[in-house]
């Protein structure tokens, strides 16, 4: 993740704000992006998921990077107060 996955999306325009483990399992692993809007996520998983980098080189590897079967998406949305926006 930290060595490519994020590099690669945020050179495509993407924001990472953060990436975490847990500290007592470290195979426990989750980051949080940040989108202005619905059409800026679209824009930018369009330019991440469906360039050739992702579909030939990345994507075939994620297996090997990630447990594909673990993987969940929640999508938050900051608070009126939050630092994170």
């Amino acid at each position: 993740m930290e060595d490519e996955i994020i590099p690669f999306q945020v050179s495509k325009g993407m924001v990472v704000c953060g990436s975490f483990i847990d500290q007592e399992d470290p195979d426990i692993y989750f980051w949080i992006r940040r989108f202005e809007d619905e059409a800026d996520k679209e824009r930018l998983y369009k330019a991440v998921y469906e360039s050739d980098q992702w579909k030939n080189d990345i994507s075939p590897r994620v297996g090997e990077i990630l447990n594909r079967e673990t993987i969940q998406v929640t999508r938050i949305e900051a608070t009126p107060k939050s630092v994170i926006r």
